[in-house]
């Protein structure tokens, strides 16, 4: 089988190239400079060139408060893109995985998790153009494509919530940290596994085909999870001090509840995604060594 990763160059999409080619896949990793998939030609030339069995679209426009004011451009990435993927896969016969996001949905449930087939109902346009190329890939390639919702991603490879956090610790000797907004920690060296995982057997059984959640188990707020970064690190939690949304008011409203269910893996055979804790105390060293990596001098 051979993969094609597009959006090769961000966070998620280099773990992908990273893990598949650990499983010993042949993969094809394509920044946007080598795959716009805004582009009509430029994607049919990359199925043309490479003629790839299964794509994983990790390309994205995720800048949530930009959206607001610039949803034709995110629209034109996050539901365009998509859907131009779909219809190649569709001619050349290959299946797709679509990475979606949490806010798809309206954020108002409190303690129940987000099942996989819960109404929509996104309030951002970020939301709203994601969700657009859900129902694109879907609709395009019926059968041939699945759609990985995530949130709250962490890495190795580029910013993020937790990387900040273990960069803060270091500078202040306090921090407020919102605690009125609930979802799941996710580490997307944990989510590029789980897509390895699921990819093979889309196509080939019915049961893989449509939208599967790829979060973290368990819960917390950010105010949680900045403690959990401080605790790993050796430093005093309570050095966190929890806020409300009221005091970082952003352009594009956040959902106070994102947590989502995975009831769908157990249908295709695979476990539930493991517990965020467990998640952030393997990946965070690796976080660390980046940004040792990075702060070291060059001669």
């Amino acid at each position: 089988m051979k993969w094609l990763v597009a959006g090769a160059d961000g966070m998620l999409g280099h773990d992908m190239a990273a893990e598949l080619t650990r499983r010993g896949a042949e993969v094809v990793a394509l920044g946007h400079a080598g795959l716009d998939v805004t582009g009509a030609d430029s994607v049919e030339s990359a199925f043309a060139a490479h003629r790839p069995d299964l794509v994983v679209n990790c390309a994205a426009y995720t800048a949530v408060d930009d959206a607001e004011t610039d949803e034709e451009r995110a629209l034109l990435i996050n539901g365009e893109g998509p859907r131009l993927l779909a219809r190649a896969a569709a001619r050349h016969g290959a299946r797709l995985v679509h990475v979606s996001t949490d806010y798809v949905f309206d954020g108002d449930a409190r303690t129940t998790p987000y099942p996989e087939n819960h109404p929509t109902g996104p309030r951002t346009a970020y939301g709203r153009t994601k969700l657009a190329g859900e129902r694109a890939v879907l609709t395009e390639l019926p059968g041939a494509s699945a759609v990985v919702r995530t949130a709250w991603l962490y890495g190795t490879h580029g910013r993020s919530f937790v990387r900040t956090m273990a960069e803060l610790e270091a500078d202040r000797d306090t921090l407020d940290v919102v605690d009125d907004q609930r979802g799941q920690p996710t580490w997307s060296a944990d989510l590029a596994a789980r897509i390895a995982d699921l990819g093979p057997r889309i196509g080939r059984d019915e049961r893989a085909h449509g939208v599967f959640h790829g979060t973290s188990s368990g819960a917390a707020t950010w105010c949680e999870l900045a403690r959990e970064v401080f605790r790993l690190l050796g430093a005093d939690p309570r050095r966190v001090r929890p806020t409300t949304s009221a005091a970082f008011v952003r352009p594009a409203p956040r959902p106070a509840y994102s947590v989502l269910g995975h009831g769908r893996w157990a249908e295709v055979g695979l476990r539930p995604p493991r517990d965020w804790r467990e998640a952030l105390a393997e990946g965070l060293p690796h976080i660390r060594a980046e940004m040792s990596t990075k702060d070291a001098p060059v001669y």
